[in-house]
């Protein structure tokens, strides 16, 4: 059996009961070590800016199942529902608290939240917004037959990148055409050689760019 996990017969490798429960502990862990910096961020925004601190938006998951994914809100109050789905470096949507949040990746701690649940996992492909699903190839969409993450390859590659989306008129097609189909390609290659060296290595790189940035 132990093999046979470490072969490589490059199909998408999906959820497992050891993934699930190294989640679960972590998850909580973290929770308990963070949960007075998370107050203090929700108070942050919430003292800074109309709107409340949490930001909810639904995201595909698992299945194709529709859920609920919580950030740290980054924007002006309500601009989500008048403008496109993405966001990029320049989006004047995007707070002062905001942009800072998001350069450290600070706004994705929520997500904990929703690991917890069961709708997420801490490293995988990151949830999509429906409205971009219809561009995803019948291998891309594969990709949904895994719990997204809160860390991933694809999403490294697009904190990256974000400059690329310019403002928020054609934030989405630019996504569309820039960004959405490498993305997936990172996505994919990690699925057919998940493994915890993979794992703790996305994590890592996660923390080295939120430290450069805030920096």
């Amino acid at each position: 059996m132990r093999m046979k996990e470490r072969e490589s017969d490059g199909k998408p490798r999906g959820d497992s009961r050891l993934r699930r429960t190294v989640d679960i502990v972590v998850t909580l862990v973290l929770l308990l070590v963070l949960s007075v910096p998370m107050l203090m961020l929700a108070l942050l925004v919430r003292c800074t800016g109309r709107g409340p601190a949490l930001f909810r938006q639904w995201r595909v998951g698992r299945g194709l199942r529709p859920f609920v994914i919580l950030k740290f809100r980054s924007m002006t109050a309500g601009s989500d529902r008048t403008g496109p789905a993405v966001s990029g470096a320049a989006d004047p949507r995007v707070t002062r608290v905001g942009r800072w949040l998001r350069r450290t990746h600070l706004d994705e701690l929520p997500q904990l939240v929703n690991v917890l649940r069961g709708e997420m996992s801490l490293v995988g492909p990151r949830p999509e917004v429906e409205r971009f699903l219809p561009y995803y190839t019948r291998d891309e969409l594969r990709l949904l037959d895994v719990r997204p993450g809160v860390v991933g390859p694809g999403a490294l590659y697009v904190t990256r990148r974000d400059g690329e989306l310019g403002g928020a008129a054609d934030a989405e097609e630019r996504y569309v055409e820039l960004q959405l189909h490498t993305k997936l390609a990172l996505d994919r290659a990690y699925l057919c050689d998940r493994r915890l060296r993979a794992d703790l290595g996305l994590m890592a790189r996660a923390v080295s760019v939120s430290r450069r940035k805030s920096s």
